[in-house]
């Protein structure tokens, strides 16, 4: 019989522990050899010398080289798992790092979960990685957990979980963290105050925004900038603009940051003015004017208008991409170039730069401010047939498609398209079919797509004034009265529709009837001057949209006071006259004002630019560029 020797049982543990690592050590790390250079870790081939040592060391080493290969970084978690180092807290802490940076969330929330006490920079890491993935609800979760544990957070775990809160559908969960950032003392931290300012500006909440700003202990050029951004992203643009004012009294240096924002402010207001001395003040700074500066420049003489300056401006670029070129696209389409914007699409593609989904919204609005019809539909078609992620058609390409068609008078196609979209339609595409009905007075068809978008956007009053045009325009009174009555009921209220107007780089602001103007007496002077002057050449006030329960002399008087026709009469005051006259309109123009624009236009030889919620529209001696097609 064959004596069979004992071995004790640590040493049988060692051995097959010993034998193990060996095994997953040649095995599972086979593919990290090219990038590690295991000689090095060796001391030789020869079997007889001892195994490799899988040191504290040896693993640091292996977790910074392998720090872009997930399936590796799970093997040499395994390792450190069978050589007892998973008490090691810096080894788990790289090996959490290098799974968030590569995005694989599930995998190291596994890991910490099974973390004994982990330190803050632990939860702060997992934190942030979650907000940088975009998993914001769960980046909140994580710092309730933490709360809840007692861990005490630091001015970098305020830091993400603010970022987090922004992103979530309300502000209750930040207003939270808000009473903790004070508890913990952290109010006053530059970095946390600026996340909490940009939160709560995202929220519309700018009082509260403003008030933080304004106590914070020092105002670094980083608080300056989020705020004077989260201005223009919030839609007031007037408050960017005067912050931007201010950080020159308050020793502030402008940056390419405050610039950007700054021209986006403009391009929101249509104020060239500004633009111009933003400009001027980047100049004086040195601030170098690479591709983003320039770009939101670009954007700026767009959406002022000034298509001139913005091909000038594009064509002195010494690099482009593909934001360029789709602004330039954009622009002039809004313009009226429609003809130009198809031509800068060709050109784009002969220069082999790829057009993205923005880039085909200006293609088709193209199309659709022309009446181009076919066109539209043989680039909507590309779109879709292309296959490109890039250029996958979104909701805005299929209203784009259905103003193309139903402004042109193709309802029925407009109507049927909508039936046959793969995702389903939203407001904005009901709304591009009501307002097509609303220019081509198919109140059938009108009242379908009312219904629909009465029970989907209760309360957005434009698509109840639109319905109430077609009535009126049909000359269907009562029909009227009961929209109206509706929108009472419901609490709608109407948009008020006004105009502005920069004059010396300041604005002013003009609401229909509008008489708290200092300039009041000498605008409607002005006013019944001009509209002698243009009835006398054949100019006739288009009342048909007017209330019916009112006489033709008060009719008049509600047109003629419009807050188009008081900013052109203000501009004509005091503009000089080579200027051109620039009058930004919160809603559509309407069809009396537009006639009004082409004459006065003609009268007085000036040049009007009128930028209403759609379009631009040129007036030249009497004719516009949107060519009645509007």
């Amino acid at each position: 019989m064959r004596r069979v020797m004992q071995i004790p049982w640590s040493s049988r543990r060692s051995h097959c522990m010993m034998g193990m690592t060996k095994l997953w050590f040649s095995l599972s790390l086979q593919p990290l050899a090219s990038i590690l250079q295991f000689s090095s870790l060796t001391q030789t081939q020869n079997p007889s010398n001892p195994p490799i040592a899988l040191t504290k060391q040896v693993f640091t080493t292996l977790l910074q080289s392998c720090s872009s290969y997930p399936n590796h970084l799970k093997q040499i978690h395994a390792l450190i798992l069978t050589t007892g180092l998973s008490i090691k807290n810096s080894l788990t802490t790289q090996l959490l790092t290098n799974l968030t940076l590569l995005r694989d969330m599930s995998y190291a929330r596994q890991l910490f979960d099974q973390m004994h006490k982990p330190r803050v920079f632990l939860w702060n890491t997992l934190i942030k990685a979650y907000v940088k993935n975009g998993i914001f609800t769960e980046a909140a979760f994580v710092y309730r957990q933490m709360h809840l544990l007692g861990v005490r957070p630091d001015q970098f775990t305020y830091t993400f979980v603010v970022k987090a809160c922004a992103e979530l559908p309300e502000l209750w969960a930040g207003s939270a963290v808000l009473a903790h950032v004070v508890k913990y003392g952290l109010e006053f931290v530059a970095m946390v105050r600026t996340e909490l300012i940009l939160m709560f500006a995202k929220f519309g909440e700018l009082g509260m925004a403003d008030f933080l700003f304004e106590t914070m202990v020092e105002r670094d050029l980083i608080a300056w900038n989020a705020f004077i951004a989260a201005c223009v992203q919030n839609g007031n643009a007037g408050k960017a603009l005067a912050l931007f004012r201010q950080m020159d009294v308050a020793g502030i240096k402008h940056d390419a940051v405050s610039v950007v924002s700054a021209f986006s402010a403009c391009g929101q207001l249509g104020c060239l003015e500004n633009g111009q001395e933003i400009y001027g003040i980047m100049r004086k700074y040195g601030i170098v004017c690479n591709i983003i500066v320039a770009n939101a420049q670009l954007d700026m003489y767009v959406k002022c208008g000034s298509i001139d300056m913005a091909e000038a401006l594009f064509e002195d670029m010494p690099q482009r991409n593909v934001i360029s070129w789709s602004t330039m696209i954009i622009g002039y389409s809004i313009n009226g170039e429609s003809e130009k914007a198809l031509n800068m699409f060709s050109r784009m593609q002969k220069h082999g730069v790829q057009p993205n989904h923005v880039t085909y919204l200006g293609v088709l609005c193209a199309c659709s401010h022309a009446g181009l019809v076919n066109e539209g539909k043989a680039y909507f078609s590309h779109m879709v047939q292309s296959g490109n992620k890039n250029i996958r058609p979104k909701i805005e390409h299929y209203a784009c498609m259905v103003d193309l068609l139903g402004r042109s008078g193709h309802l029925e196609e407009a109507y049927n398209f909508i039936r046959s979209m793969p995702i389903e339609p939203d407001s904005g595409v009901w709304g591009a079919l009501l307002g097509a009905c609303t220019i081509h007075q198919n109140v059938e068809l009108g009242q379908h797509a009312a219904d629909l978008l009465f029970e989907e956007a209760p309360d957005i009053g434009s698509y109840h004034v639109l319905m109430s045009n077609i009535y009126a325009a049909a000359g269907r009174w009562d029909f009227v009265d009961k929209v109206r009555l509706r929108m009472r009921k419901r609490g709608v209220k109407k948009i008020a529709a006004y105009s502005s107007v920069e004059c010396n780089g300041k604005f002013h602001i003009f609401y229909g009837g509008d008489r708290l103007h200092p300039e009041s007496s000498e605008i409607y002077e002005k006013l019944e001057d001009l509209l002698r002057e243009v009835k006398s050449i054949g100019y006739i006030p288009n009342t048909s949209s007017v209330f019916h329960d009112v006489d033709m002399e008060e009719k008049e008087a509600t047109l003629n006071s419009h807050s188009e026709k008081l900013a052109v009469a203000f501009s004509l005051i005091n503009l000089r006259p080579e200027c051109p006259i620039r009058v930004v309109k919160n809603l559509r123009i309407c069809d009396d004002c537009h006639s009004f624009c082409k004459f006065v236009s003609k009268t007085t030889k000036r040049e009007i630019v009128m930028r209403d919620k759609i379009r631009f529209h040129h007036f030249r001696n009497g004719d516009c560029s949107c060519n009645n097609f509007w």
